[in-house]
């Protein structure tokens, strides 16, 4: 759980500092951002309902693959949206 949360503070900080850049960027990135705001919701739910659920072995480790999986493709899509707002 230490991970998972250290995940969605990196993403929440990375999403802050990109956060700022977004009003100035294109529609298409926009769009992008969207999602990625929508995915980070789900993670996080995924992240409480992963707590809430610690005790059940199995439901808490298919929730904690499915919001690490989520996790990593949030900040690949920072990453690709850091790197569109630079160029």
């Amino acid at each position: 759980m230490d991970e998972l949360n250290e995940l969605i503070a990196e993403l929440k900080q990375k999403r802050d500092e990109l956060r700022v850049q977004m009003n100035l960027a294109s529609r298409e990135l926009q769009d992008e951002w969207d999602e990625l705001e929508e995915k980070m919701g789900e993670l996080t739910d995924k992240a409480k309902r992963f707590a809430d659920d610690a005790d059940i072995k199995e439901t808490g480790s298919g929730i904690a693959g499915a919001a690490g999986a989520l996790g990593k493709e949030i900040k690949l899509g920072y990453e690709r949206l850091s790197k569109a707002l630079k160029d």
